[in-house]
């Protein structure tokens, strides 16, 4: 009887990456006594060349994840950082120029913001001040983001933000709903609107060839058209404002091309009072933190194919 030995199929790599991930960087600008912070948390993902170190665990192809860390500080000192999307793009460029197994580099960059503190009348200042121009405090309200990805030719950027809290007290509908047998909800003709904007846009600069956008600017503007439309949208679904946000920016912005957003929908309950023999007329609510509705989609400039992935987890 013969026993036949099958072989087994050959295990194969699939996508990898590597690099050091949330390296924290913050650099001061000494403009004489003016002094300016960038708060940066900079992460570095390679891919390439990188079948032997993953079959053979031979390292001759690999960069050092320290030597990446290492890259970001000794960048900072180099460069300055101007914005935290060109400071992504020479990170990406040096990866991928500067060493031949590298194909792409991705940089991911999230930004903390500083606001300078406002000084007091000069009684009470300290002897010798004149105006204080280097106390900070920190900007608790959004964290930027920027995703820069470099092949040796194409570049991509999507930035954006994310946990910027906003509410309309009022201006916000929802009925005309449909309705089965587990509905319970009470159509709302003046509802509390409240949300956390997580959302990321990409930039149509692609080429060095091209001119680049002012990254400092278009976040500004971007983020001033986000509130503008959330504020002036009389809402009658988070939907209907989701898209109004973004038709702003594409619209007000021509070197955006596409923006996804992701929107929970914070919901504010009216307390029932009546037990305590009170009227609640749209006065006291419980903010509940979950669950809560997730609304999420991408808008885009007609005739742009979507980029940016649906599932913005770990963007």
């Amino acid at each position: 009887m013969t026993v036949h030995s099958h072989q087994p199929r050959p295990v194969i790599l699939g996508q990898n990456q590597y690099g050091k991930a949330e390296n924290r960087v913050v650099r001061i600008t000494r403009d004489g006594d003016t002094h300016h912070i960038k708060d940066l948390n900079v992460s570095v993902a390679l891919s390439g060349d990188m079948e032997d170190v993953h079959y053979s665990g031979s390292n001759a192809n690999v960069l050092p994840t320290d030597t990446t860390k290492n890259t970001v500080f000794a960048f900072a000192k180099e460069y300055g950082i101007e914005s935290a999307e060109q400071f992504g793009i020479h990170l990406a460029r040096h990866f991928v120029t500067s060493q031949e197994p590298i194909k792409v580099a991705r940089i991911r960059i999230q930004e903390h913001s500083w606001a300078r503190i406002a000084t007091s009348d000069n009684n009470s200042r300290f002897i010798g001040s004149e105006e204080v121009n280097h106390s900070f405090v920190r900007e608790g309200q959004e964290l930027r983001t920027t995703q820069i990805t470099f092949d040796g030719e194409k570049w991509q950027v999507i930035s954006g933000l994310k946990d910027l809290t906003v509410m309309n007290s009022t201006n916000s509908e929802f009925w005309g709903y449909v309705k089965d047998k587990y509905t319970t909800l009470k159509e709302a003709y003046d509802r509390i609107l409240c949300t956390d904007v997580s959302t990321v846009w990409r930039y149509n600069w692609t080429s060095d060839a091209d001119r680049m956008p002012n990254w400092e600017k278009s976040y500004e503007q971007a983020r001033k058209h986000i509130l503008q439309a959330f504020a002036e949208t009389y809402s009658l679904s988070l939907q209907q404002t989701l898209y109004q946000m973004g038709s702003r920016v594409i619209n007000s912005r021509s070197e955006i091309d596409e923006i996804r957003f992701s929107l929970p929908n914070n919901h504010h309950f009216l307390v029932d009072l009546e037990p305590f023999g009170l009227k609640n007329d749209n006065e006291v609510y419980f903010a509940a933190d979950r669950p809560y509705g997730l609304i999420e989609a991408t808008v885009l400039r007609d005739g742009v194919e979507p980029q940016i992935p649906v599932d913005m987890t770990n963007l």
